[in-house]
Parts: structure tokens; C-alpha cells; sequence
């Protein structure tokens, strides 16, 4: 609840003068067990975002294809480039919420039960959401000097770069939702850029080797004294 409290801004007025256009919505905590990661417990506060219809055109988001993956792996040992994977703590709380929509504090907010709150950060379970983030992801990519490899795959991010051999080549950035993957000669420098320049919210960035991404075993092996990643289901 530390975490998510800065999705919520009070509203110290009366109930009865709230903004105009402004909706109330309920919220819940929701627990769960996640069996791919050693039985890890999670706890999420969501919004019950399907009580409020929104347009399509506004909840709309897409992901990197696992063929763009597979393609990454392929030139990152082509041209021997390093990759590095991280998630994002709290995504969505990065991106601001797209609808408008108040809400009244309950029991998980302890003292603070009863506050009314505007919500101002995109929260899980809003339809608004994934779109939100992607849009806020993007642009901050666009501020590093990414492009959208608009022409195959819009969630694969590139900029061009040169290595200290004086060699140019493209880096890249893969994105599904709040797991992305950089793929370039200086992959743990382009994270640190986009957490130190971009998003508070970056997990610790992960040094060691890939173990799953996208659901698949990830496991390095030297083929022909060549190093590459190679995926297991």
C-alpha cells in the first residue's frame, strides 16, 4: 500500500463539489502465488476498472513478438552484443491515468480510511492502463533517441550506436508491458540510462544470466566457439 498510495491525491473539498466528469470507483485487494518463480507470494491493490466502459481506441496496447526476441538473440551473437533483462516495480504507477475517476479510502488504507482521492496514476485493473504505460514507456525511450522499428515490430525500440572499435552498429530495446530486454554492446550502461533519465520505478537491473523470459527457459551455450542464448519451453 506504501507502494501504490502515490496513485491517489486527496481531495480536501466536500464530496458534493467533486470535478466535474469525475466517476466513483471501487477498488480491492487481490493475492496470489506465482508457481513459476519458487511460489513467491504477491499482493496487488486493482481497480475495478470493467465497471466503466472506456473506447477501444483508449485501452489499446500491444507487445514485442516473440519472433523479434528470437531475432535479438540471433544478431546479439552475431555481433557479439551483450543482453540484459529487467521488469518494472509498480509499472503502471509510473504512467497517468487516462480516465477520471475518484475513489473513497477503505480498511487497506488504515488511518486514512474514509479520505476521498483523486486517482492520478494509471492502476492495475483500469482498461486504460496498458495503454497508458505503453505511451509513457515510449515516449521516454523517444527522449533517449529510440525509434520505433515502425516497419516489423513497433515494441522493438533502436538507435543507432558505435562500439569502441569504431564499429556502428544498432542497439535495441524489446518491450512486453513492464519486461524489457536490451540488447547492445553496453546493455547494463542503456538500463541504467533509461532508470537514472526515465522511470523511478526500475527494479534493481538483473546482471546475472537470463533464466526465463516470456514464459521459456533461457540457457547460454558456445556453439562453435560462438556464445548465444537459446530458448527452452
Amino acid at each position: 500500500m506504501r507502494n501504490v498510495r502515490i496513485a491517489f491525491e486527496d481531495w480536501t473539498k466536500p464530496l458534493s463539489e467533486m470535478l466535474p466528469g469525475y466517476q466513483k470507483l471501487t477498488c480491492h485487494l487481490i493475492f496470489e502465488i506465482k508457481l513459476s518463480e519458487n511460489f513467491r507470494r504477491k499482493a496487488r491493490f486493482v481497480a475495478d476498472g470493467h465497471t466503466h466502459l472506456v473506447k477501444p481506441s483508449l485501452s489499446y496496447s500491444t507487445v514485442v513478438s516473440r519472433d523479434s526476441v528470437r531475432i535479438a538473440f540471433l544478431l546479439a551473437a552475431l555481433k557479439s552484443l551483450k543482453i540484459l533483462s529487467c521488469d518494472i516495480q509498480n509499472a503502471y504507477l509510473s504512467a497517468p491515468c487516462r480516465e477520471k475517476n475518484y475513489h473513497v479510502a477503505g480498511d487497506e488504507f488504515g488511518s486514512e480510511k474514509g479520505k476521498v482521492f483523486i486517482i492520478k496514476r494509471a492502476l492495475y485493473g483500469f482498461r486504460t492502463s496498458g495503454a497508458a504505460f505503453r505511451n509513457f514507456l515510449g515516449k521516454s525511450f523517444s527522449d533517449m533517441g529510440f525509434k520505433p522499428c515502425n516497419m516489423g515490430d513497433p515494441d522493438v525500440w533502436m538507435r543507432e550506436n558505435c562500439k569502441p572499435n569504431g564499429n556502428k552498429y544498432y542497439e535495441y530495446f524489446h518491450v512486453y508491458v513492464d519486461d524489457l530486454l536490451s540488447v547492445s554492446h553496453d546493455a547494463k550502461g542503456d538500463m541504467e540510462e533509461l532508470y537514472d533519465s526515465q522511470i523511478s520505478f526500475l527494479k534493481t537491473i538483473h546482471t546475472h544470466l537470463l533464466k526465463f523470459l516470456l514464459g521459456s527457459q533461457m540457457i547460454f551455450k558456445e556453439i562453435c566457439g560462438l556464445g548465444m542464448w537459446t530458448q527452452h519451453s
